[in-house]
């Protein structure tokens, strides 16, 4: 019994010796991190609300870390490709995805996912929420919500409503609302946002369901007109618009996230440290200035804080892609 006794105690010692040597090397990581140039990557085009807020972390990331942090654009399958991409690089750091949402979103439709939405990937921080909005083409007979609504009653199917993928957040919200008001539209599909905009611009399609930053330039200019913002909150960004909830439609509320995170297994020491700076960068107040123009709010959260988002999230959209019975061929 002693013998025994003995040698679990020296188990434990050994144990607790690897896992003593395995913090020191993690930390030793994290001091020496990053000690080459960073990549953030962008799961839609250029232009998109992401790359934006993309580009403006990673460059208070460079000047935090002496180091180039720089964003590359992988668009495609509603944000999958590059999420995709992320999950499968080395866990060391130096590769990071920006996310928006729609990574929550196709993991709630496409059950065989060439990836897991929890557990190949670390959350660093949900950076911020943003405005979206319902935009349409300037021509249609409509002004505002309730008017939309009558008129997609009237003309079931016959509105064309882009978004950036099957599966992206954009397309799950879209099915939510309608399906809350009881009306169909036809989604058209892109694989940027970008591209999306083009054909709206055109004419091509007839609605926008997305962030108010991507619509605002066009909105501003007369381009595009407003019918109310899609999310449960006023926006600074467009004083005196109403949203869905106080246009009739009261259970609707979607905001656009973003957030940054990595492959699983990336070093805790390294996540705490990447999640620090940011928390810090969102606090700045030019980066707040910048983010509040745009229409959205910081939040900067911890790890576990933006996991527990995630999660909320997933869950959310299994329900909706339940209850509107939507799959990848719609």
């Amino acid at each position: 019994m002693r013998i025994a006794s003995s040698g679990t105690g020296m188990s434990g010692l050994c144990a607790s010796a690897l896992l003593s040597l395995a913090s020191a090397t993690s930390v030793a990581h994290a001091q020496n991190y990053p000690a080459r140039p960073v990549t953030i990557v962008v799961p839609f085009g250029p232009g998109a609300s992401s790359d934006i807020e993309t580009r403006l972390y990673a460059q208070n990331l460079t000047q935090a870390f002496g180091q180039s942090v720089v964003t590359d654009y992988k668009p495609g399958a509603g944000g999958l490709t590059g999420a995709a991409y992320v999950g499968k690089s080395a866990p060391d750091g130096y590769t990071l995805l920006a996310t928006s949402g729609s990574l929550t979103a196709a993991a709630a439709l496409n059950p065989d996912l060439p990836f897991d939405p929890i557990k190949d990937f670390s959350p660093i921080s949900l950076m911020s929420q943003r405005t979206t909005v319902f935009a349409a083409y300037p021509a249609l007979p409509f002004n505002n919500i309730p008017e939309y609504v009558a008129y997609t009653k009237a003309n079931p199917g016959k509105i064309n409503l882009g978004t950036p993928g099957i599966g992206s957040s954009p397309h799950l919200n879209g099915a939510w609302f309608h399906s809350l008001v009881n009306t169909k539209v036809t989604f058209v599909h892109y694989k940027a946002t970008a591209l999306n905009l083009n054909d709206l611009l055109a004419g091509r399609t007839d609605i926008f369901l997305g962030t108010g930053l991507s619509a605002l330039p066009h909105l501003k200019s007369g381009k595009l007109k407003l019918l109310g913002i899609a999310n449960g909150t006023r926006s600074p960004l467009l004083p005196g618009a109403l949203t869905a909830a106080e246009q009739g439609v009261p259970d609707y509320d979607y905001a656009s996230l973003f957030g940054i995170i990595a492959p699983a297994r990336v070093p805790p020491a390294i996540i705490d440290k990447l999640a620090g700076e940011l928390i810090r960068i969102s606090r700045l107040p030019d980066v707040i200035k910048r983010i509040e123009a745009d229409g959205g709010f910081m939040v900067g959260s911890t790890p576990a804080q933006f996991q527990n988002v995630i999660a909320t999230e997933i869950t959310r959209y299994r329900k909706i892609v339940k209850e509107s019975g939507i799959t990848l061929g719609n």
